[in-house]
């Protein structure tokens, strides 16, 4: 069995992540619905906390419907997708 290190220069998945801290992110959730907003933090569950966020929940007969909080906390078992925002 051979084992493979992880060299200086290696990058995990989530360490692109870190590199969105304090942007502005949008996240798609399962369930017709993202979230946009500044993230705050996150752990390896894809778990995140952003702040100045905009609910969209997408309905079949409604249209969308967008919910805006200061601060929010994003389950990572429902999180799709993840992508930074260009302001």
């Amino acid at each position: 069995m051979s084992t493979v290190r992880a060299e200086a220069g290696d990058q995990e998945p989530l360490d692109l992540i870190r590199f969105q801290l304090d942007e502005v992110v949008v996240v798609k959730l399962r369930g017709a619905r993202e979230m946009k907003g500044r993230l705050q933090g996150y752990d390896s569950h894809c778990n995140m906390v952003l702040s100045d966020a905009e609910e969209s929940i997408y309905g079949e007969d409604d249209g969308v419907v967008v919910k805006k909080t200061d601060m929010v906390f994003v389950r990572g078992d429902s999180v799709i997708l993840i992508s930074p925002v260009s302001e």
